[in-house]
């Protein structure tokens, strides 16, 4: 090779994440692993169907930063969306009319209108910002119109478990045949990817675990003798987190003269439902609806729990159980998906059978008359999340297969 020349293999990995919602507090996960390759030498180009999910003055300094780099396909506008079409369909007629019939073959649903005219304008950024490759969070769809729009390389994480509940809704069999690279986020994940896909595709399908930093997510001090115990329980407000069972357990261990408050921090479409079960059980001032927080708030939150508490019915694997493993706060979570391959039972945490109050408020009274039990508990998660989870070195894993991608 020629002096001063560099080799396609010394190059930065150029490539595009198309993501659903950038940044979001539900989605940190995804900021991280973009900061993380991006480390590693990667030029990640940040596009978002959606514009961030709080307003400006609410985004931390880092979040701020994204989102100010961060190209944005809906706000864009129609005047916006329409010169990209125009744009695409002059240069690629045949394309664009392929394109367009694959999206009628989906389905002759309005979204699949709305995903198509979403596909064309990430295309048009694409090719301007001369990409060829992208990965893909919460917008498959999107990412399997556009790369029949214009030729790319394409991979993505599914997380579940809304695929899994719905695969034919979601395309999931179609998306494994053409995309390159199909990440699942647990064993339980790719198993699923693998009943909903053909055999000759299962070789693309890879376990990328996620994880979480665990120098930003330091273990708390421990308290011996809580007064109220603290539960906390972070995620969308949403019948799928069994928050209500959640209450109702809580409303167990109140009855049993217990000192104890839970907080739920996050928002979503069943505020309402859940304020009005705690007011019907009496439980408001034991019951902290938080809202909505960025995580440097977050991790205040945490800092203040004696106990995390999860009553999904479904997940893949909660980056906020890792994050609060990393933080030595032990983890009380329901037996479900692929938690079990994070939190082993009566080992780095306690599992509890999905929909029982009873069995949940039950594993929660063990941990508040147990000390020792908790501080147990909470060292081995840390050490789980050291071993297993830790962010960079899972990162630096899925840096490999990104580079494959391209060859």
């Amino acid at each position: 090779m020629e002096e001063g020349r560099t080799s396609l293999s010394d190059a930065p990995v150029q490539i595009a994440y198309l993501v659903s919602q950038y940044p979001a507090v539900s989605h940190t996960f995804i900021l991280r692993e973009i900061q993380g390759l991006r480390r590693l030498g990667f030029d990640i180009r940040v596009a978002s169907v959606r514009a961030a999910d709080r307003p400006l003055e609410f985004l931390t300094a880092e979040e701020r930063e994204e989102q100010r780099a961060t190209f944005y396909i809906k706000p864009a506008g129609v005047a916006s969306a329409l010169a990209a079409n125009l744009r695409t369909l002059l240069r690629r007629p045949l394309a664009y009319a392929g394109a367009l019939a694959y999206a009628a073959h989906l389905g002759f649903e309005i979204k699949n209108l709305l995903y198509f005219a979403e596909a064309v304008v990430f295309a048009d950024w694409m090719w301007r910002q001369r990409l060829s490759q992208v990965h893909m969070h919460f917008s498959t769809t999107v990412g399997l119109l556009a790369r029949r729009v214009a030729p790319m390389r394409t991979s993505a994480t599914i997380h579940g478990s809304d695929e899994f509940i719905d695969p034919e809704g979601f395309h999931l069999r179609q998306k494994i045949r053409v995309f390159d690279l199909v990440c699942a986020i647990s064993e339980f994940g790719r198993s699923q990817l693998m009943r909903f896909s053909e055999p000759a595709d299962w070789d693309k399908l890879r376990v990328a675990r996620l994880g979480v930093d665990p120098e930003i997510y330091a273990p708390r001090p421990f308290r011996y003798n809580p007064s109220p115990f603290e539960i906390i329980c972070v995620g969308r407000l949403a019948p799928v987190k069994g928050q209500l069972v959640l209450i109702a357990a809580l409303d167990r261990l109140m009855r049993a003269g217990r000192s104890v408050r839970l907080r739920l921090v996050g928002d979503g479409e069943d505020r309402t439902n859940l304020e009005n079960e705690a007011a019907r059980r009496g439980l408001n001032a034991h019951v902290i609806f938080e809202g909505r927080q960025n995580a440097d708030r977050i991790r205040d939150l945490y800092a203040q729990a004696d106990v995390f508490a999860l009553a999904s019915f479904a997940e893949g694997i909660p980056v906020v159980l890792m994050e609060a493993m990393a933080m030595e706060i032990p983890c009380v979570a329901t037996w479900i998906t692929g938690i079990p391959e994070l939190i082993r039972n009566e080992v780095d945490g306690l599992l509890a059978p999905p929909s029982n109050d009873e069995a949940l408020a039950s594993a929660l009274a063990r941990l508040m008359d147990d000390a020792e039990l908790r501080l147990r508990l909470g060292k081995s998660a840390r050490r789980r999340v050291l071993e297993q989870y830790d962010l960079n070195r899972n990162i630096a894993a899925f840096a490999d297969l990104l580079k494959a991608v391209r060859c």
